[in-house]
């Protein structure tokens, strides 16, 4: 196993940045970051170089993600899905208020239905297309075979297109 500082320093924007995915709230997903090295501190002994360390620290990561949604929704504080902290800042290049007030609001529909989806669709969605996973490592850190996630990642697909459409009517009418 390596030295928990290596594992720190390597994948800590991993953790940050899979954690504020699934959450999308700043403060959230650093308290999930926190936790998620917690754990691998604890846990680091017990690694039994099944997988990757890396697959091993986003099944922890995304186990805790899901975790804090379950405690968080069941609390009854309505959140703002996303506030302008949340928004991808753009590093370069001068836009118009309006574009950047509909790339929000385009962020916002496309988290609003993200959220709606079951968990397991969901977490298909931010590994192969937010993260970037290959499906090879998507199903190694979701614990499925290939063509499970395969069929999980139509469905989400399907699933977001419905919700999306279906948000859309909603506005026109």
């Amino acid at each position: 196993m390596e030295d928990f500082e290596k594992i720190y320093v390597d994948y800590s924007s991993l953790v940050y940045n899979v954690a504020l995915n699934y959450v999308q709230n700043i403060q959230d997903a650093e308290e999930i970051t926190q936790d998620v090295f917690l754990k691998v501190y604890h846990k680091k002994e017990s690694f039994k170089n099944n997988s990757s360390i890396k697959t091993w620290v986003y099944r922890i990561t995304i186990n805790t993600s899901i975790d804090y949604l379950r405690k968080r929704n069941r609390r009854p504080i309505l959140r703002l899905l996303i506030n302008e902290s949340n928004v991808p800042k753009h590093k370069s290049e001068w836009k118009h208020p309006g574009v950047l007030l509909e790339e929000k609001e385009a962020y916002r529909s496309l988290f609003s239905a993200l959220n709606q989806l079951p968990i397991a669709q969901k977490s298909s969605i931010i590994l192969l297309k937010i993260e970037g996973l290959s499906q090879k490592e998507a199903a190694k850190v979701l614990e499925v075979k290939e063509k499970a996630l395969e069929s999980l990642f139509q469905r989400a697909k399907k699933s977001l297109l419905t919700i999306i459409k279906k948000e859309k009517n909603k506005k026109n009418v």
